[in-house]
């Protein structure tokens, strides 16, 4: 259901994939994100429209992760987004062919969207990227942790931060391509300096200063587990016995359970694999 946070800012978490945003400014629409199926986007077009918004617009990928960037193609629109992200996507083949598909993430319920080709961002920045398309000023900024091209959209008059990944409520996080103590640090940065915002999840919509101090202590308690496989020297394969402990962290409907299950398992293999064992990675 699409929910205005502000005058001319709106979200829509309704759509499978994550939570897409939009404002609606007096040059154009910055899009925030892309449903991940073409009827999705055309819908959440529509309903753009009805609020006012033009054919002129942009869209920012928030970072690469499938579930939000492969619908960006149909949005038809300029792409905005971080180098990192461009960096992703150049090492990434031309059409989709559904690589980790036990990770957990959304678009593997979604057999159409094997061999869906990829769009290129446009445009790409490295720290910061202020749109001057009339008031409010909109700023991407670069915040990595959860993904390396991490972005954040900020729109500091309207105070209201969309962070993509970085927040997630009652779920299990994307760990595969992340870098927990950086994470830890960009939530320092959205604790102290964005805690009278409205924080914009991509995966739920609003969510209170209590829910990212909440992931915060989260990935300091992964950070810790998975130091102390370290230590022992275990391999990565026990990261498994983290799961369960973890899991309890959340509050989720018993059917998303063998999906998170699924997103912790991959996530910290690849993690743990990747910072302490080298040699026992398994590439796609």
């Amino acid at each position: 259901m699409m929910q205005q946070i502000n005058r001319g800012i709106f979200f829509e978490d309704s759509y499978p994939g994550v939570t897409v945003g939009a404002i609606i400014l007096p040059q154009g629409t910055m899009l925030i994100d892309a449903p991940l199926r073409m009827e999705d986007a055309r819908a959440w077009l529509n309903l753009l429209y009805s609020q006012g918004s033009k054919n002129h617009r942009v869209l920012v990928n928030l970072d690469a992760h499938p579930d939000r960037s492969l619908g960006a193609r149909s949005m038809e629109c300029t792409i905005i987004a971080h180098q990192k992200t461009a960096q992703v996507f150049r090492g990434r083949p031309s059409i989709f062919k559904g690589q980790n598909a036990e990770g957990g993430s959304e678009w593997e319920t979604y057999d159409e969207m094997m061999g869906t080709r990829w769009a290129m961002p446009d445009i790409t920045f490295t720290q910061r990227l202020t749109i001057h398309w009339g008031e409010p000023d909109v700023i991407l900024d670069h915040h990595p942790g959860a993904a390396p091209g991490g972005v954040w959209v900020i729109v500091p008059a309207s105070k209201v931060v969309f962070v993509g990944d970085v927040v997630l409520p009652n779920q299990p996080l994307f760990l595969t391509n992340a870098d927990i103590p950086a994470w830890i640090e960009t939530l320092d940065v959205l604790l102290h300096s964005y805690r009278d915002f409205s924080i914009i999840s991509g995966r739920g919509g609003v969510v209170p200063i209590e829910m990212v101090v909440k992931q915060q202590q989260h990935l300091k308690h992964i950070l810790k587990g998975l130091e102390r496989l370290a230590k022992r020297n275990a391999s990565a394969d026990a990261v498994e016995d983290m799961i369960s402990g973890l899991l309890n962290d959340f509050t989720f409907a018993p059917e998303l359970k063998e999906t998170y299950i699924h997103r912790y398992r991959h996530g910290l293999y690849q993690y743990y694999a990747q910072r302490y064992r080298p040699s026992e990675m398994i590439t796609d």
